[in-house]
């Protein structure tokens, strides 16, 4: 029998990301961190299914290896006991874990997507989620991506790849929403 509330799906808000802010890299959404926390506690005093995603980083390099200070949760969205923390190596949340396997098990068909970064670790597992059949929502302001330059050496503000990642993933792999109407369609059940 599927599942009757949607699952929240947090993708990589990790301290890295601060890390890289305090570096100099820019970025767009100011508040999604804040929107996330506004999802957490809806979805916590819904009883809905909760699955923190954690990137580790496999590059010597990254900010995002286990023993750093970039791995660690942000505060404002660490998981709660009880709440399931898969550890992915990937962009994609379901690429060598048992993301999907869990989700199946207890007959979860909406996934609601939100966490970094929009157009890599988001997009690549919202798209994964379209495909395998998930009903993918993904929240536009509880996400949120960096300044980027291109192959051509043209820089690419973090606002236009954010709007770009939406437009396409719009329609065919998910349903763009907002905060607000994730937490409406609570009140309204």
């Amino acid at each position: 029998m599927p599942h009757a509330l949607p699952a929240l799906i947090v993708i990589d808000v990790q301290r890295a990301f601060d890390e890289w802010e305090a570096a100099g890299k820019r970025r767009n959404n100011p508040d999604a961190v804040a929107r996330i926390a506004d999802l957490l506690r809806a979805f916590r005093t819904r009883g809905a299914p909760i699955f923190h995603i954690r990137h580790e980083g496999t590059k010597p390099n990254s900010s995002f290896l286990p023993q750093s200070s970039g791995y660690a949760g942000k505060d404002e969205a660490r998981e709660q006991p009880g709440e399931t923390v898969i550890v992915k190596r990937v962009n994609s949340a379901f690429i060598g874990t048992d993301l999907e396997t869990r989700l199946r098990a207890a007959g979860i068909g909406t996934l609601v997507i939100c966490g970094a970064t929009t157009n890599h670790c988001v997009e690549t597992t919202t798209r994964m989620a379209g495909n395998l059949g998930f009903d993918a929502r993904l929240v536009r302001d509880a996400t949120w991506t960096f300044d980027r330059i291109g192959p051509d050496g043209d820089v690419h503000a973090a606002e236009e790849i954010h709007a770009m990642t939406l437009s396409n993933l719009n329609g065919e792999f998910a349903r763009i929403v907002t905060t607000r109407d994730v937490i409406g369609s609570f009140a309204a059940k």
